[in-house]
């Protein structure tokens, strides 16, 4: 018996080291994988996306948004728009990116900013809108979302960019990285996926920018009440800031924060805006709409086949008409489109004015605004 224990016991260490052995090669098969994705998001933390990368993605979301929608072709809206953007642009934190501003030819009320600083709004949200305020309100938080990088920094934080981010050596964005993002970047906008904070940064900067120009800071305020009134009775998250945080908790806080700042300005240049915006938003049981999921990951404009509900779409004609033409002097003709495409923040996916078909020309409305022209807008807004 003494003998033998010794060896029964050897015997034991040895099968307890053999069932040991899976569990240890497990764990650092975990560790290993851990170690790994320490060293992706390092990668991916470390990319450098230039302004000059940035850009080149917002014209793919761009060119993107342009085939799904096409663009409104009345040089003297698109001007007008141009303005108004541009006088928040340049009050911006980042006034020297080559800001644009595009009109899209679809009743859906939507508006997009793409990352590089072009910012889209669609026939319809111009329609809906009432005052230049409300614009203004709009295209600060639109503006917002490019000056504080959210959709950039959202793709840094994606799969999609961490997997490309291993195939960059220097650290800067290959051509196909570049595609790669674009693509995810179009449904990120597209469907609104911004989280609450980056919402609720947009709405407050948005607001201020707003103000300090001198257009009163109610105007968003007004705007999100309008856009709420027309989802009324819709289940589905639909358009533009349908999505978190709802929209109550966007008035209450932006109604706070107006009263805590003292934001004062008054201007909400409604004359102006009527001049300009004669037309009026279709309501949403009238839009003509495409299948889910049908424009595909292309992001491809709709045909009269995708069409859901039976309508005709009729496009909208351009206006015939003196205004900003004939004050400040605009030059018109065909903006070059890019290789790909992303696009920025619309509706979640499935509302009607997400789903909304668009015109037949993708082709962008030249505009050129001179600095004097920019002080005689300015002077408008004071009164």
């Amino acid at each position: 018996m003494t003998r033998s224990t010794p060896a029964a016991f050897v015997l034991s260490c040895v099968m307890t080291l053999v069932l040991a052995a899976p569990a240890s090669a497990q764990l650092s098969g975990i560790l290993g994988k851990a170690k790994k994705a320490e060293d992706a998001a390092k990668k991916v933390a470390d990319l450098n996306i230039s302004e000059q990368d940035e850009r080149k993605i917002g014209e793919d979301v761009s060119r993107r948004l342009r085939d799904t929608f096409g663009v409104y072709q009345d040089a003297e809206v698109t001007k007008y728009v141009a303005i108004v953007g541009t006088v928040l642009a340049q009050a911006s934190s980042r006034p020297n990116l080559n800001w644009t501003f595009i009109v899209l030819d679809t009743d859906g009320v939507n508006a997009f900013a793409a990352p590089g600083g072009i910012v889209h709004v669609t026939r319809g949200l111009l329609g809906l809108m009432q005052n230049e305020a409300q614009l203004a309100g709009v295209l600060g938080h639109e503006i917002t979302h490019v000056t504080a990088k959210h959709t950039v920094h959202a793709i840094q934080k994606s799969k999609v960019v961490s997997l490309g981010a291993e195939q960059s050596r220097t650290g800067t964005l290959t051509s196909e990285i570049v595609s790669r993002i674009a693509e995810q970047a179009y449904h990120m906008v597209l469907e609104n996926q911004f989280d609450r904070g980056d919402e609720m940064e947009s709405d407050k900067v948005g607001v201020r920018l707003a103000n300090q120009v001198g257009y009163a800071p109610s105007g968003l305020v007004e705007a999100l009440t309008l856009l709420s009134d027309r989802n009324k009775g819709s289940d589905a998250p639909n358009g533009l800031f349908a999505s978190h945080p709802d929209t109550k908790a966007r008035i209450d806080a932006l109604t706070k924060l107006i009263a805590q700042e003292k934001l004062h300005a008054t201007a909400t240049v409604a004359a102006r805006y009527k001049e300009h915006i004669t037309f009026e938003a279709k309501p949403v049981t009238d839009i003509a709409t495409v299948a889910p999921g049908s424009r595909g990951l292309a992001g491809g404009g709709s045909s009269a086949a995708e069409k859901t509900d039976g309508k005709e779409e009729k496009p909208a004609e351009p206006k015939k008409k003196g205004g900003l033409l004939g004050k400040f002097g605009l030059s018109s003709g065909q903006q070059a489109q890019s290789s790909q495409t992303v696009a920025s923040a619309g509706g979640r996916a499935i509302g009607p004015d997400t789903l909304a078909t668009g015109g037949a020309n993708k082709n962008a409305v030249q505009v050129t605004i001179t600095p004097a022209e920019l002080e005689t807008f300015r002077k408008g807004i004071a009164g």
